[in-house]
């Protein structure tokens, strides 16, 4: 019996441990050797009290010996029982006291052996305070009937399942069967079984972030892409009732998008599942093979809805490639962020692309270097209050790969970003799974792609929260430019230079270069905006706000 919600139940509530907060960051030996083989999960979500209740059997694979198994599980879920490989546990053998299930195995499990968990439990689990910048459960409504969304990238998947809440491998399968009176009950993957009220899931090869629920009141549109590679793609998309005229125009924009995509990048990973967006109380996050959506269908001067993209966009730059480590965040949403210019680009040509990339350049703050070197949380790297570099993620990280893509050209940027992607040159569907990759990784790709050492370039822009500066200086009818970066650090960053209308390519080797021009000439460096470098203007913008 589920215990009654408290009259008081609201946003925050139940309060949440800083281990339970924690997602990510140096992890215990015994937990590191984990990983999830299987989940099967079972979740009855009561709206009207704000409570879940649900059963979820876990296999487990060890590559050291376990006497007992580190689970990470918000502790406003209470455990009821427990059963390992079958036999039920005596009370008493578990506890939670911080948001870590700990389970005292009957029996130790080898290293390379295996453990199916089965844990029980209910309770009223954590609502966001502002999905989706944190975590939990979102409670809503529409039109009298209940609407509910899960978030749990930042606060991470023990917030409403046991599951191990750290990057490792993903879930080779995970089953998800959600039972509620509500209305539709949406989730990753495919749908394999509806009985009833019940609804059963089945997703493959996913991060355990990135599991997520989604009950309300939907009507479905479904459709299938016919991809360039071959194969066909599903495409559904649940919205409210009511909603659907605005919906049919979103819809509209699937297929183009995956075929930018597609173009740009490479397969869809997921086709064998779906291209799944369903809409969201709140704004989006980008959950596999079921998008979150909440931007109210609305197109922007560029004629797309950016958040569509934006989180589509993940499909391939966070869930495909995962980072291995949080502290390389930005190749999730640096990606992410430069994919709506490129489209923009695409669609439209250069000028649009420009607009796109000068409106992102504004929101570059440069407090923290992108990249720190360290193993870290989610909220280390997401949060500017915890020393992390905050929004530059999404915003420097894009202007990176733009100036990064000048420097080499698009068929090695594109070559690389594919490997990064991908783990290969030539994806086709069948040949590629899921992966993870860092920004070590990346650099390597970069370089090799370009066929020189590119160190100099990344030292500079990921590892310095300073952006270099291009210094000019007039003597007579020689002008120097000269790159100033931090701490002096080579960056012979070529740069393109107009005079009087004419426009050349410096070289910059060895971070200057001078050139010839009358004293009247009228220069303009960078004409193009190429490259992420100071901006005094912007600076100055940013402090008036």
């Amino acid at each position: 019996m589920v215990p009654a919600a408290s009259a008081a139940a609201q946003k925050g509530e139940p309060p949440i441990t800083p281990l339970t907060m924690r997602s990510g960051g140096e992890i215990e030996p015994e937990r590191a050797a984990l990983r999830l083989e299987r989940v099967d999960l079972s979740l009855n979500v009561d709206a009207a009290r704000k409570q879940i209740a649900g059963v979820a059997e876990l296999r487990l694979r060890t590559s050291m010996k376990q006497t007992r198994l580190l689970i990470d599980l918000d502790r406003n879920l209470p455990v009821s029982w427990i059963e390992i490989d079958g036999a039920q546990l005596a009370t008493g053998s578990w506890s939670n006291p911080e948001g870590r299930l700990i389970i005292a195995l009957p029996r130790p499990v080898s290293a390379g052996g295996t453990v199916i968990a089965r844990i029980s439990y209910a309770g009223q689990p954590h609502e966001a305070v502002n999905a989706p910048w944190d975590d939990g459960f979102v409670w809503s409504n529409w039109q009298g009937k209940s609407w509910v969304a899960t978030t749990a990238q930042g606060y991470g998947c023990d917030l409403f399942w046991p599951c191990l809440d750290f990057p490792a491998g993903e879930i080779p399968l995970i089953r998800i069967a959600v039972t509620s009176t509500e209305g539709m009950a949406i989730a990753n993957g495919r749908l394999v079984k509806r009985s009833g009220d019940r609804w059963t899931w089945e997703a493959k090869n996913i991060n355990p972030y990135l599991v997520a629920i989604n009950i309300g009141p939907y009507r479905e549109i479904a459709g299938s892409y016919a991809s360039r590679f071959g194969n066909k793609v599903p495409l559904h998309l649940w919205h409210l009732i009511g909603r659907d005229r605005q919906a049919a125009g979103l819809f509209a924009e699937f297929a183009p998008t995956l075929d930018f995509y597609e173009a740009m990048i490479g397969p869809f990973p997921f086709a064998d599942e779906k291209l799944g967006v369903v809409e969201t109380p709140h704004l989006g996050m980008e959950h596999q093979t079921v998008n979150a959506y909440g931007n109210d269908y609305k197109k922007d001067e560029t004629g797309f809805d950016w958040l569509f993209h934006h989180e589509l966009a993940h499909e391939w730059f966070g869930n495909q490639m995962t980072a291995a480590n949080w502290d390389d965040f930005w190749l999730h949403e640096g990606y992410g962020q430069y994919m709506q210019p490129l489209y923009g680009q695409w669609r439209e040509g250069e000028a649009r692309y420009a607009a796109m990339m000068a409106s992102q350049r504004q929101r570059i703050m440069n407090a923290k270097p992108l990249v720190s070197g360290t193993i870290r949380t989610s909220e280390d790297v997401y949060e500017i209050g915890k020393g992390g570099p905050g929004q530059d993620i999404y915003f420097k990280g894009a202007w990176v790969l733009h100036t990064l893509r000048y420097l080499i050209g698009d068929a090695a940027f594109f070559d690389a970003t594919r490997r990064l992607v991908y783990g290969r040159a030539d994806p086709r569907p069948g040949n590629f799974k899921p992966r993870f990759a860092s920004t070590a990784e990346f650099e390597a790709l970069m370089s090799v792609a370009a066929g020189r050492d590119l160190g100099w370039f990344f030292d500079v822009y990921l590892r310095q929260a300073a952006l270099p500066e291009l210094i000019q200086a007039r003597d007579g009818n020689r002008v120097t430019f000269r790159w100033k970066t931090p701490a002096s650090r080579p960056f012979p960053l070529p740069v393109e230079v107009s005079v009087d209308g004419t426009t050349r390519r410096l070289a910059m080797i060895g971070g200057s270069e001078t050139i010839t021009a009358p004293p009247s000439a009228h220069i303009v460096p960078d004409p193009m905006a190429r490259t992420l470098r100071r901006n005094e203007a912007i600076e100055a913008m940013q402090a008036r706000r």
